[in-house]
């Protein structure tokens, strides 16, 4: 459920029609702000939000581009941009040594391991799975979106794709991992 309400505002700003990518970019930027405000309420802190931080700001800009010019070029590079700016947000939590899926584990994780190696170094692996997704998702789009495909549901599927196949990683490498740990512990 946390990676869901992380990338919620990404999952709407992709299902919404193109057609309207304006009301896309704002109603992704108010949910964005959104999960930040009820998570903060919940106790979150900021490292707990980082891709939800760099998606309201994200948003917010293309939310501006979008009204002010509507039939901007930045529309039909606007998915490959997302997943490019979700690669930077991604690769700069790994660069500054705070792996944006730290604070997501740590509201399902006890304290106590918060702070162990092996817990670290699976979110820096989860974390530089979902940066070289996002990455080439990115550019997989900008390929389709050059090509005049940018609105099409190859582009929808590739970003589907985007979200998924790292999310599915994640699920099995966790598992893996803990698996490991158990049969350690025995």
């Amino acid at each position: 459920m946390s990676y869901l309400r992380t990338f919620l505002p990404w999952i709407i700003f992709a299902v919404l029609p193109s057609g309207q990518w304006q009301w896309a970019a704002l109603a992704a930027l108010a949910v964005a702000v959104a999960v930040i405000v009820q998570q903060r309420r919940a106790g979150a802190g900021f490292d707990a939000l980082i891709i939800e931080t760099g998606s309201a700001a994200f948003f917010a800009v293309l939310a501006v581009i979008a009204f002010a010019d509507p039939h901007s070029a930045v529309h039909d590079y606007s998915a490959a941009v997302s997943s490019g700016t979700l690669a930077v947000i991604a690769g700069v939590s790994l660069a500054i040594g705070k792996p944006f899926t730290l604070g997501i584990a740590k509201r399902t994780t006890p304290r106590e391991l918060w702070g162990l190696k092996p817990f670290i170094r699976t979110n820096v692996v989860i974390t530089a799975v979902w940066t070289a997704a996002f990455a080439v998702t990115a550019i997989v789009l900008a390929v389709v979106a050059h090509a005049g495909n940018a609105h099409s549901t190859t582009a929808t599927l590739i970003q589907v794709a985007g979200f998924v196949i790292p999310m599915v990683f994640t699920v099995r490498y966790v598992a893996a991992v803990q698996a490991k740990a158990k049969a350690g512990a025995a």
